[in-house]
């Protein structure tokens, strides 16, 4: 997949180099790496390859080429495509370099000025005709949950038959966690007690359809905080998955579609319960800077978005938190620790819940190798990250691992079933919803309990 760090950049064609003058990766960001090598050791692709050019210096080597005249190859974008963007760079590097703003830079040039072979576009294609959309991914409900229900799963996973043949249609079949009962969540729903902050939720694309339990509890927790709770109905995708994969034009019309559904809820807060998406809509005025009727209102909504951590963090909790018997692994997701900088928050509440027990995963800075869709894309790196995690989440003996991201849940459930480990797995707001509500462990998956 990768080249040797000795090997040069490919050479095309004579002319222009491998960026065109629309938001190029920008020189100044780049002359901020020092090549110090501090990112070396949390970055996964070096991690598994040891290739300089698939480290975060390396590919800003590669970026600083394509300012400089070089064309863009196959070899290049293969690097810039192998990245991960999960930001674990951003907080390693002691020279701040802002690595988040030159690879999101860099993917919209790759897309505009790249073309890819028929078999990837056709397949990128065929993810970004799914996932963004909410009434597509609902009408895939039916149809996945007879298959789960009928037993082919365990029969197709044995035979190992759809790994061979479609191994990337494999990745998608075993990554589908079993479907809940969709929970209806009302348009508003009051404040338990004297209302404390008006909040509109976010229900996201694949949370929404895949988890609806996880933004059923989060309404539930925000609304015992004190929080009415507005869903507004005109929302859509948030964009992260576009923007992640340089879809520039698309993540704009989310984007935009996105403020103006929470401009009209009147709220004070907009409330992320999705890493991925929350780290996306707070960079929505970088998205927008351009864009003369929405740039300022951008800014606006930037500054209201929240994690769901955070805003519990920023009231303080009131609710009384009923014991949880249970020890409990935190896995960071990345796009709340690295792009966002949320750690302390959710890890402070989940130590307010009584008899609960919270253990660190070792290599915790190492993402799992979900990263939206990388893990579809890279199916056996990806494989390989997500066994790592899964070793790592193991040796600390948790009973539940506990995440704030659609993605992660999914890769590590998955990465977890393949060891065999029984562990149970849950959002941060459902143990705090379970805590509140004094239900069992049992009901977060833990078995014995």
């Amino acid at each position: 997949m990768t080249t040797t760090p000795e090997r040069p950049v490919e050479l095309g064609m004579p002319g222009r180099g491998a960026f065109d003058e629309h938001h190029p990766p920008s020189k100044e960001l780049i002359s901020d790496c020092v090549h110090c090598g501090f990112c070396l050791t949390t970055c996964p692709t070096y991690t598994l390859w040891g290739e300089e050019m698939d480290s975060p210096r390396g590919r800003i080597y590669l970026m600083k080429s394509g300012l400089e005249g070089e064309p863009m190859t196959d070899s290049m974008v293969q690097h810039f495509d192998a990245c991960l963007g999960c930001m674990a760079c951003v907080t390693a590097c002691p020279s701040g370099v802002q690595y988040d703003k030159l690879i999101e830079a860099t993917r919209a040039q790759v897309e505009r000025n790249h073309d890819r072979s028929p078999g990837d576009r056709a397949l990128r294609n065929a993810i970004f005709a799914l996932f963004p959309y909410k009434r597509r991914l609902r009408a895939l409900r039916g149809p996945l949950r007879l298959y789960q229900r009928s037993g082919l799963p365990k029969v197709i996973r044995r035979s190992g038959l759809l790994e061979r043949l479609a191994p990337k249609l494999a990745v998608m079949e075993s990554l589908a966690p079993p479907l809940e009962k969709r929970e209806p969540i009302p348009a508003r729903t009051p404040a338990a007690g004297a209302r404390r902050a008006v909040v509109g939720l976010l229900t996201g694309c694949v949370q929404g359809e895949f988890f609806p339990g996880v933004n059923a509890a989060t309404v539930r927790v925000l609304a015992a905080e004190g929080c009415d709770v507005i869903v507004p109905q005109a929302q859509g995708c948030c964009g992260a998955l576009s923007v992640h994969n340089g879809r520039d034009d698309e993540a704009k019309r989310f984007a935009r579609r996105t403020v103006e559904a929470f401009e009209s809820a009147g709220v004070d807060w907009v409330v992320v319960n999705a890493a991925g998406c929350g780290s996306s809509m707070k960079e929505y005025a970088d998205l927008l800077a351009d864009d003369p009727a929405y740039a300022e209102r951008a800014r606006a909504f930037t500054d209201k978005v929240r994690d769901v951590s955070e805003i519990l963090a920023e009231l303080g909790t009131v609710a009384t938190r009923h014991p949880l018997e249970v020890t409990v692994a935190y896995h960071d997701a990345c796009h709340l620790a690295h792009a966002q900088g949320v750690r302390a928050q959710p890890r402070a509440l989940l130590q307010e819940v009584p008899g609960l027990q919270l253990r660190e995963i070792p290599e915790a800075a190492i993402c799992c190798g979900s990263a939206g869709i990388w893990n579809v894309l890279n199916p056996e790196p990806a494989r390989e990250l997500g066994d790592r995690k899964a070793a790592n989440i193991v040796s600390t003996g948790a009973a539940l691992l506990v995440t704030a991201n659609p993605g992660c849940l999914m890769q590590v459930a998955s990465s977890l079933q393949r060891r065999g480990a029984d562990i149970g797995m849950a959002h941060t707001i459902e143990v705090l919803d379970a805590s509140i509500r004094g239900l069992p462990v049992s009901s977060l998956g833990v078995r014995g309990s």
